[in-house]
């Protein structure tokens, strides 16, 4: 069998307990944790289900899937499930992403590879520039592109056929992505952050490739850190794994994980130091919204990150109101620092 270029994913060359990553414990740890099917995949019921259904579908008729839209927050399982379904339809995955393609010529080097029924995963598609994306439009409708050969009065287009193909493309802001772009998905999934029970079930398959004699107390404790984001669990778990390893810890339970969290900067309330520096700069003016630049200017980091990132969870966690005026802190939150505030929405003291 050919070797394929370096930016395929070819599953045939996976063996058991390899994402390509080499073996659990190596050097590409979150490849080697990565489900490898769907059926070892944690929650997000309702989506597996439907691909599911897809997969079979277009299995049977012989078709390739429709093109598949993932959106939701990062380190939810976006990149695991396009690795999932160009294996669940035994054909190639072709990975880039939206900001590595800068010009359409870029994107047409890929598209020409192609193979009836390969996967083509674009990360971060939100960020394909405008130019690239609407090259797509004809190549998702049609299996066709266009390109230019010569310049000037001798400029001429040239159609190109291409083979079926599915598109996967996955994207933490479907906000950004423009309406006719959008609608030529013909799945469009949203992930949700995940219940702590089903992190618990993640933490405890990493504990088994990773070796590590994780309590079931202790895999709580870690997954009601972890912002109900299995990236982040399984994070956790590598570093408490490093703490166990060099202090001869014989299990992980309850009371090691949250000391190895400490030892993290990580709190009882599974906040981190710039969530309660977040916190404490809402608290300084819990009566009044504090815009997001200004936010973004006390912490010293981006507005995108604390956006995107930090604000989620902080949300989720009733620690912080969101207003058309900016953010606000509750009484929640200022408990969470150590703040005393007034209970049942009066003012804060």
């Amino acid at each position: 069998m050919a070797t394929p270029p370096p930016h395929v994913f070819d599953p045939s060359a996976l063996q058991d307990g390899d994402e390509g990553g080499g073996a659990p414990g190596g050097g590409d740890f979150e490849a080697s944790l990565r489900p490898r099917s769907l059926e070892e995949f944690v929650g997000q019921a309702r989506v597996l289900e439907n691909l599911k259904v897809a997969i079979h579908a277009a299995k049977g008729r012989g078709e390739p899937l429709d093109h598949v839209l993932f959106s939701g927050p990062p380190g939810l399982g976006k990149t695991s499930l396009a690795r999932i379904l160009s294996r669940e339809l035994g054909s190639h995955l072709h990975s880039t992403s939206g900001p590595a393609l800068e010009r359409p010529r870029d994107l047409l080097g890929i598209l020409t590879q192609l193979q009836r029924g390969d996967v083509l995963f674009i990360d971060e598609v939100h960020r394909l520039p405008a130019p690239v994306e609407e090259y797509l439009y004809t190549a998702m409708e049609d299996f066709s592109v266009e390109f230019t050969i010569d310049s000037g009065p001798h400029a001429r287009v040239v159609p190109m056929k291409l083979e079926p193909f599915t598109l996967v493309g996955a994207t933490t802001r479907e906000g950004l992505l423009s309406a006719p772009f959008r609608a030529r998905f013909g799945i469009a999934e949203r992930l949700i952050p995940y219940t702590d029970a089903e992190l618990v079930a993640i933490l405890t398959r990493s504990a088994g490739l990773l070796e590590v004699a994780l309590e079931a107390d202790g895999a709580q404790r870690l997954a009601e850190c972890s912002r109900g984001t299995p990236r982040l669990a399984n994070r956790f778990l590598r570093r408490v794994r490093d703490f166990a390893q060099v202090e001869r810890a014989a299990r992980v339970d309850r009371s090691y994980a949250s000391a190895a969290l400490a030892r993290l900067g990580v709190d009882d309330h599974g906040l981190e130091d710039l969530d309660r520096r977040i916190l404490a700069t809402l608290a300084r003016s819990p009566d009044r919204p504090v815009g997001l630049k200004t936010i973004a200017a006390a912490v010293g980091e981006s507005e995108d990150t604390i956006e995107e990132v930090f604000e989620p969870h902080l949300l989720r966690s009733g620690f912080v109101q969101k207003t058309a005026s900016g953010r606000r802190i509750t009484s929640a939150g200022l408990r969470a620092i150590g703040v005393k505030g007034r209970e049942n929405g009066e003012n804060f003291r």
